[in-house]
């Protein structure tokens, strides 16, 4: 039997766990900041929503011991790079690389990691960037780097990821390979509506 204190038990959780909510606050703030500055400029705001995440302590122990590591804050730290996550929902495919480049613009903010899975989908068919970044976060004590990870997609990808997430969960004991089939097929078409609006939007700008 395993020893090893849980996270919560740990000296320096709420200080762990506080850090991370500061780094979503942090970036989802300085997100805001260019949308409205972009709408200001073009009078078009490319982000449709955000939501926000921070990990449960019971989900960074699970993936903690299926990756094989210690259970403790210095290793969730190390190991995992989803424990702050938010996630922005543009209207258009060309909006999410916008959002992208405008917030990895700022001098403060530094690329750890990018995935992108809308020029590379998962084999699923599931599309996103994934970008995990750097943020300082100043405390009473110091400044600490903390990772965050931002997932941007666009409206129709967060609808179909939304619901083949509910799909499978609810559907986990009786899951087929036609179930696989047919999310990805649903992807697929997904996508292509994506494509289409992405060209009507450039279309009626170009009109202007």
């Amino acid at each position: 039997m395993s020893t090893e204190l849980h996270l919560t038990q740990q000296e320096g959780f709420e200080k762990f766990k506080h850090a991370y909510r500061a780094a979503i606050k942090g970036v989802r703030i300085k997100i805001e900041i260019l949308s409205e500055d972009f709408a200001v400029r073009h009078d078009y705001n490319p982000i449709h929503h955000l939501e926000r995440r921070l990990k449960s302590t019971d989900s960074i122990e699970e993936k903690l011991q299926r990756l094989g590591k210690e259970i403790t804050l210095d290793s969730a730290k190390k190991n995992i790079h989803d424990i702050a996550g938010i996630r922005v929902v543009c209207n258009f495919i060309d909006d999410v690389y916008t959002v992208a480049d405008m917030l990895l613009g700022q001098n403060d903010i530094r690329l750890v990691e990018k995935k992108d899975y809308i020029e590379h989908p998962k084999q699923n068919g599931y599309r996103s960037l994934h970008l995990v970044v750097s943020v300082p976060v100043f405390l009473l004590d110091g400044c600490e780097d903390v990772l965050v990870e931002i997932q941007l997609r666009t409206v129709a990808m967060d609808f179909w990821a939304s619901l083949e997430h509910q799909l499978r969960y609810k559907n986990e004991k009786h899951h087929s390979p036609m179930v696989d089939l047919e999310l990805k097929a649903c992807a697929e078409i997904n996508s292509a509506l994506d494509k289409r609006m992405q060209g009507l939007f450039d279309e009626l700008n170009s009109m202007e």
